[in-house]
């Protein structure tokens, strides 16, 4: 596997710190200072992971992140001075995987990196699985969701949640449970992602009555794949 990490800023200075901490971890930084530099790089260098500032020159951190989930895969984790809910869920809902506000500890990036870069070792196998209910095809290998045969356009974490959701029908996940595994047990974030990944799931499936599967809510719980034995 890649040990090169793109990091994409247009600040010296935190390009300089987080070079340093990426190294001391055994990575191989790779440094961009625009939008347009970072995609350069990203096809270039293969990274494993990256670090996107959001506010750059000449392409911003939103449109590199559109660009690349257009082919790839990898992980993003988002950096930005905006804090508020509404970039905060463009970011999650255009691909990517974390989200960062500045003034940030490097310590903390780090711990993101970590717990991202766990969640993608899992053992072939298992990522080869293919889940099939009725109607519906759920290939986390490749990360292709069909329904009736029709490709389903969902981010990689819906489509992470989905995948949990469906091969354990029946099983109530809390939404603890559901950000332990699909955003790992170092993730700084709070339930609300769990419940607005789950209402746009549900809003992108309009799912009918024609399936014998369902997504539930559990009150007060979390949410299970409810699978109806007719």
């Amino acid at each position: 596997m890649s040990k090169n990490i793109l990091i994409a800023d247009d600040n010296d200075a935190i390009l300089e710190i987080l070079h340093r901490y990426v190294t001391k971890e055994g990575f191989s930084p790779i440094l961009a200072h625009d939008g347009k530099e970072a995609l350069k790089k990203f096809f270039q260098f293969a990274p494993v992971l990256l670090l996107l500032d959001v506010m750059m020159p000449n392409i911003d951190g939103f449109e590199v992140c559109k660009e690349i989930r257009n082919s790839s895969n990898v992980p993003i984790i988002m950096i930005t001075a905006k804090g508020d809910d509404g970039d905060r869920i463009m970011g999650l809902d255009i691909g990517a995987d974390d989200y960062i506000v500045k003034p940030f500890s490097p310590g903390e990036v780090m711990a993101r990196i970590r717990a991202v870069l766990r969640r993608l070792d899992i053992s072939e196998e298992q990522r080869k699985d293919i889940v099939r209910h009725s109607g519906l095809e759920i290939n986390i290998s490749d990360y292709e969701v069909t329904l009736t045969g029709q490709p389903i356009s969902l981010t990689k974490k819906e489509i992470e949640i989905f995948w949990l959701l469906a091969s354990n029908p029946g099983k109530v996940f809390s939404r603890d449970n559901l950000l332990n595994s699909v955003w790992g047990d170092e993730y700084f974030g709070d339930a609300r992602t769990v419940d607005t990944h789950i209402q746009r799931l549900r809003s992108k499936l309009s799912i009918s009555e024609q399936f014998n599967w369902d997504i539930k809510t559990i009150w007060g719980v979390g949410y299970k794949f409810e699978v109806k034995h007719v």
